[in-house]
This record gives C-alpha cells, structure tokens and sequence, in this order.
C-alpha cells in the first residue's frame, strides 16, 4: 500500500492514484469489518460486560496488536512529525467520544435501529466535503433528503425508539464523519499503518479515561466476554481501520462512505439472526 496514493490538492479533494479496483476491496473488507461491531458489542453487554470495561479493554488490545505488527513488520512507520501525531491523535480522541456515545446508545436501542440511524453517515460527510469546495450534486441532494425522510420514519412515527439513544447514535455519526474527512485532508502524506497507531493511540486515551471516571472496576467478561471483545478488536478495530484507511487513499473519503448503507445491511442482518432482533414495517421502510 502506497504511502501517498491520494496526495493533496489546492482544493483538499486530492488526486486519486492507483487501481481503483483494489480501493474497492478494500472498502469491501473495512465495511464488512465494521458491520459485526453493532451485534458483537450488544452481545457484550447483555452478557454483562460494563460499556466502559468494553471499551478500554478493545482499545487496549487493538493498540498491543498494530503496534506489534508494525515493530515485526516496520517499525520506521511508527515515526511521525508532530503536525501529524497531534492531527491523528486529536482524531482518535473525537472517534474515542464516538465510541463510548455509540456503545451507550446500545444500552437503549436494538442493534439493528442503531445501525440503520448510522446509514446518516455519508450525509454528514457529503456536507463536510462540500464545506471544503467538492461540488454539491443534484444526486446528493436526493441521497440527502431520502437520509433525513428515512431517518424520520427510524425515529418518529415508530414510536418506539428511545430518543436519548438515537441522539447518542447521531454523535457517532459525526464524529465518524470528522475522522473520514480529517484522514482525506490532513493525514494523506502518513502511511495506513501510522495513522491507524495514533488514532487507536488516541482512542486509548478517552477509553482508558472514561473507564477511570467509571470507577475503576473490573468484572470478568467471561468466554462470551472476551470473545466479543478479542473479534471487536482483531476484526472490527485492527482489519476494518487499515483497510478503511487504504481505501481513503484509493478512492477518497466521499465514496468510501457511500459504503456505509451496505455495512448497514450486513449490520441488520447479523442483529436479526444473531440477536434474534424485529423491526416494524415502519422501521423496515425507513431502514430501506
């Protein structure tokens, strides 16, 4: 993987470079990645693991991981400039908030109604992208009134989804879109695996600090446990982000996120047949 398939432009959009076919796979493979994170957490916490245990313990192991692989594989990617160490660490902190706000709203939400609230996603970053000078399309504009007009049906006439928890959902949503632009205009001159270091780096942070506030405590997470935790970790944290950051570079952030309705099928179908989940027609429609 090239270290500046995508170098920057005056405009911040960047020029793409290499096979597009290979970003596509690698979208493929973050997306699928990502999509087992919603049923694997929920299983977690319904096995008793504490949301704050839950999340420093992955991040944690997920920090052990890269950073191994990178002292076998390279550990010259481990240098970074300070411009970029505090870029993509600030990043992980905010991705951190994201995570402990997503984690929550599963404590109040069905995995398969905090994954379809999550198809926003794209939306938000259309509308970052188009901040910085990237062309606002008609089409975008469909795909932005069919997000909001679905998210309304998600939230609003069901009557059944929990407010707070949909509110936590959306925080996710931005904060996921800060980091997949931020990584498109700042961090394109850095290597997938440096990146992926520091941002984990910095999640660690607000993990490890949120489990302090929390108290401190420790509750086994049991075979159930830990093995939610070691997937969430191994697939979902390690494989989805390097993957997910190679494609960035391939493709840039604006299509990469366009994959996020599919990561919200996939996440939709593990809920149904793994956690046993049922939507309304209602909630159908809007998820659709």
């Amino acid at each position: 993987m090239a270290p500046t398939a995508l170098a920057p432009s005056p405009n911040g959009a960047g020029q793409r470079a290499g096979s597009p076919w290979l970003g596509w796979l690698l979208a493929l493979t973050a997306t699928v990645s990502f999509s087992i994170a919603p049923s694997v957490a929920k299983t977690a916490l319904l096995h008793g693991v504490p949301p704050a245990e839950l999340m420093a313990v992955r991040m944690g192991l997920s920090l052990l991981l890269i950073g191994g692989f990178m002292l076998l594989a390279d550990r010259s990617r481990l240098r970074i400039d300070r411009r970029g160490f505090a870029i993509a660490v600030g990043t992980g902190m905010i991705n951190g908030f994201g995570f402990l706000a997503f984690f929550l709203s599963l404590l109040r939400l069905p995995a398969s109604i905090a994954s379809m609230i999550y198809t926003l996603n794209p939306l938000v970053v259309i509308m970052m992208l188009a901040l910085r000078g990237e062309p606002m399309t008609r089409r975008h504009g469909v795909r932005l009134l069919l997000g909001i007009g679905g998210a309304f049906l998600l939230i609003g006439p069901a009557g059944q989804v929990d407010l707070t928890g949909a509110a936590l959902v959306l925080v996710t949503v931005f904060v996921f879109a800060v980091q997949l632009v931020s990584i498109q205009w700042f961090l394109q001159e850095y290597h997938a695996w440096t990146i992926t270091f520091y941002m984990v780096l910095g999640m660690n942070i607000i993990g490890a600090g949120w489990w302090l506030i929390d108290g401190s405590s420790w509750q086994p997470p049991g075979p159930v446990g830990w093995s939610a935790i070691i997937a969430l970790a191994l697939i979902s944290t390690f494989l989805a982000r390097v993957t997910m950051f190679g494609a960035i570079r391939k493709l840039g952030s604006g299509q990469v996120a366009m994959t996020v309705p599919l990561e919200t099928l996939l996440s939709v179908l593990w809920s149904l047949l793994f956690l046993h989940e049922r939507l309304s027609l209602i909630e159908w429609l809007g998820g659709g």
